[in-house]
């Protein structure tokens, strides 16, 4: 339960006290600043209080954005702050200060706005909420409330949370084909009573079920496919909305949101490879392949944004060029189709899937995301080359957590640490590639079962502890992570491709998905402020090097059968032990209370 300490005089015909237990809060009413101190040490530390002049007048919805969002420890808008227990002890000291200098008289000035001056004064961050054209205001005199009350009115502030329930920023199709009516299906779930997390299930089902049907193999379900995949789309943008639309926000929901989508796509790959199997086209490794392409994009992503998101002195002309694009309204566009987010590439996929053959649906995807992978990573390696930034120690232990270094890279790395300081800056992201590329290339010019790619696995092991050996500050060293990322995925999907025996492909298929799963796990913990998962998980896994020598072990020792059974043994444990200790820690992440939200920027 939350409560709301009403302060100052009351006015007649206010609706402030039917508004607020609207929002779900209990009331309670202080005439002086210190029956409000009183009231506010009555309420339980691990509640939500707020504080609101009775004089408020404004839309709910200000009401809401400024006194629900459970983001926030600190939140104000004119009239009105609140705390969550994370901000309780930063509001009740400054509530003693403001109570002890204002000596406890009657209240005649707004003792809220007072309490977030004092707040300010302290230097603790409270979040104001961007109100458009809703009204919050505490007017002085009857002349400004009949004002403000007449703004209330001529502002429908249903309309305004409607349109704020949408991303800002988006791709075209999900823009304009999607949002237009996905809003009000947003809404219709709020009136229901129904959560995101619920919605996002029901998107997540709604894909499976749409993977299913492209199993069949038929006309008729490659068709209910892509209809289901569209359904799909529409519910995902839909938990979204409604998530900002209620401010149901949570760590869970995050998390549920950013895998699912993930989930969602790659079992759509596997069911569209099924399906062609069915009709005697094997298409796994051009699944495989598409998987491998898309989740190194995301990794390519997700890096570079981590290596500059606090990175100082952080501009160059390229961003500044980019910039002025943006400022183009043709071109916003154009640029945000280009890289093929997901509502672009999810209704390619869905319209290739009804009208064409799994085939030429992973030939369009995989030269589709190929060319935007070419486009976002040239142009982020342009604005890295140019720009001037320092990177922090936080920036580069986020692109070390992101390498996933098992125990013999990390072995190599501190016996090299002292060789490496000598080496120039961009030699970490040229030692990775050329690493990876010698492992990849050695097992896809040798015969299955030879002991080159072994050989050339030693030498990926060696290649990456030198790559993470110092501190990855570089301008270009956020392209370490996806350099490794291709390196481990690419051999497991050559090795599976050589053994050329039923069933191999479909194996390493699923042991990249756990791999990757716990890469994203990985982002998505970083991008919560939660850290990396444990090491000992890593550990247990083997780390990216690790499997990868594991992987060319097995293909030089057993025969292409063997290495099959083995390697879907080896995708069962990688997708047991992570999914279990994400799980658990998601889990007690939402319990514990620790709101972390899906980056609104992305749309990928």
């Amino acid at each position: 339960m939350s409560t709301a300490i009403l302060t100052g005089q009351p006015v007649p015909g206010s609706s402030i006290e039917a508004d607020l237990r609207s929002l779900g809060f209990d009331l309670r009413t202080a005439t002086d600043a210190a029956e409000a101190e009183t009231l506010l040490a009555e309420v339980p530390g691990d509640q939500r209080v707020a504080l609101v002049d009775a004089r408020f007048v404004g839309h709910v919805h200000a009401l809401r954005l400024g006194l629900t969002d459970p983001r926030f420890p600190l939140a104000a808008i004119p009239g009105a702050v609140t705390a969550q227990p994370a901000g309780r002890k930063a509001l009740t000291r400054a509530m003693a200060r403001e109570n002890s200098a204002g000596g406890g008289t009657t209240l005649v000035d707004s003792l809220a706005d007072r309490i977030l001056t004092a707040l300010d004064a302290d230097g603790t961050a409270v979040h104001r909420p961007e109100l458009g054209s809703l009204v919050a205001a505490v007017p002085v005199d009857p002349q400004a409330r009949n004002e403000a009350r007449q703004a209330v009115s001529d502002v429908d502030d249903e309309a305004v949370r409607l349109k704020s329930a949408v991303k800002a920023r988006d791709g075209f199709f999900t823009t304009y084909c999607i949002s237009p009516y996905s809003r009000y299906v947003a809404r219709w779930c709020a009136r229901r009573g129904l959560t995101p997390n619920q919605v996002t299930t029901a998107s997540l089902i709604t894909a499976l079920i749409a993977a299913a049907c492209a199993a069949t193999g038929t006309r008729g379900g490659f068709v209910a496919a892509g209809v289901l995949l569209i359904a799909s789309f529409v519910l995902d943008c839909t938990d979204g909305q409604l998530a900002r639309y209620s401010l149901q926000y949570s760590t869970l929901g995050a998390w549920l949101d950013a895998t699912f989508d993930r989930a969602k796509e790659y079992a759509y790959y596997a069911g569209l490879a099924l399906g062609a199997a069915r009709g005697g086209d094997d298409v796994w490794a051009l699944a495989l392949g598409a998987m491998v392409l898309q989740t190194c994009r995301h990794v390519v992503d997700f890096s570079f944004n981590e290596a500059n998101h606090d990175a100082t002195a952080n501009t160059s002309p390229t961003a500044a060029l980019s910039d002025k694009l943006d400022s183009v309204g043709w071109t916003v566009w154009v640029r945000r189709m280009i890289v093929l987010p997901i509502g672009e590439r999810w209704a390619m996929i869905a319209v290739l899937t009804a009208l064409t053959t799994p085939r030429i649906t992973f030939y369009a995807l995989l030269i589709g995301c190929a060319f935007a992978a070419t486009y976002t990573t040239a142009g982020r390696v342009l604005r890295s080359l140019t720009r001037k930034a320092k990177r922090t120690d936080r920036a580069a232990q986020a692109l070390a957590d992101l390498a996933d270094s098992g125990p013999l890279a990390q072995g190599f790395a501190q016996a090299l640490k002292k060789p490496a300081r000598g080496l120039p800056g961009f030699t970490a992201p040229a030692i990775a590639l050329l690493g990876g590329l010698a492992v990849v290339l050695t097992a896809a010019l040798t015969d299955f079962g030879g002991p080159w790619p072994v050989v050339a696995a030693l030498g990926y092991v060696l290649t990456s502890g030198l790559a993470v050996a110092r501190p990855l500050k570089g301008a270009l060293d956020w392209l370490v992570p996806p350099f490794l990322r291709a390196a481990e995925y690419g051999t497991v999907l050559v090795l599976a491709a050589e053994a050329d025996v039923q069933g191999a492909l479909p194996a390493a298929f699923g042991l990249v998905a756990a791999v990757a799963y716990h890469h994203y796990d990985t982002v998505y913990r970083i991008r919560g402020d939660a850290g990396a998962p444990p090491a000992w998980l890593v550990r247990s896994i083997g780390g990216h090097e690790g499997r990868t020598l594991l992987v060319t072990v097995l293909a030089a020792l057993l025969t292409a059968s063997q290495f099959k059974v083995v390697l879907t043994a080896l995708a069962v444990a990688v997708a047991l032990v992570v999914l279990v200790e994400s799980i658990r820690f998601w889990v007690g992440a939402h319990q514990g209370g620790a709101p972390a939200v899906h980056d609104e920027g992305e749309t990928a």
